[in-house]
């Protein structure tokens, strides 16, 4: 089903994100992530939250989430950098939530 926020659109069977109707070069593990920060749009979710959606059972083997900050640093410098909005908030101390109205 394909899903639209604004001015991103997201396809995720062909695995294809636009913004303003430009595809961005996009890796899986960002469309999952993109779609899980959309799916909780408002809500915090942590970095083990979202290391343990993104590698499910493995997430519990590793010994930081730093790969979740690269995941969403990555994604958040595609986005801005395809003129989409700053969507992806830091919440200190908590993790990272979706905002956009």
């Amino acid at each position: 089903m394909i899903r639209i926020y604004n001015e991103i659109t997201v396809e995720p069977l062909s695995k294809v994100v636009t913004v303003h109707n430009n595809p961005i070069d996009i890796t899986k593990k960002e469309i999952d992530l993109l779609l899980y920060l959309i799916g909780n749009n408002k809500r915090v979710l942590s970095k083990a939250a979202i290391a343990e959606h993104l590698s499910g059972d493995m997430a519990d083997m590793l010994d930081n989430h730093d790969f979740v900050y690269a995941h969403i640093k990555n994604l958040k410098k595609k986005l801005i950098t395809a003129k989409g909005g700053n969507y992806i908030k830091t919440v200190y101390g908590l993790g990272y939530k979706w905002d956009h109205e």
